[in-house]
């Protein structure tokens, strides 16, 4: 029997494509020039860099553009939740050799978590040890 070649990796972001990904999750699909707005909040860039980081970030799935206004509406395709779990799985595995203790430890060790923090992270291991995937509220 055949074999198949490796089913190519999905594409990761960009810390650019992340930024604006972080943008569309909290305000909700945009326009460039909202998009734009936003990211001028913390640094200077044009509007056609933002239009062709837009372009790219549709073309590799990260955001759909609603084309029937005559501005183009962008929003993210995938709820933050889960783009985020893809990219904590690759850097487990990658970086981790698949030891959540590892990153953990790792993650705990360069950040001072805050009180509510570490309680959060009680309750979610508390709820993957009784069988749940530490997910409910």
């Amino acid at each position: 029997m055949k074999r198949l070649p490796p089913k190519p990796a999905a594409p990761k972001p960009t810390a650019s494509e992340l930024e604006i990904l972080h943008i569309l999750w909290t305000r909700g699909p945009l326009t460039v020039r909202e998009v734009l707005e936003f990211l001028n909040e913390k640094k200077n860039l044009g509007y056609t860099g933002v239009l062709k980081l837009l372009q790219i970030m549709t073309a590799k799935g990260f955001v759909r553009r609603d084309e029937t206004n005559r501005a183009h509406v962008y929003e993210a395709r995938r709820p933050a939740d889960q783009t985020k779990r893809q990219l904590a799985a690759d850097v487990l595995q990658r970086v981790f050799g698949g030891s959540a203790s590892q990153l953990m430890m790792h993650a705990l060790a360069g950040h001072r978590a805050s009180a509510e923090e570490i309680e959060e992270l009680r309750r979610i291991l508390d709820a993957y040890k009784g069988g749940d995937d530490g997910n409910a509220k």
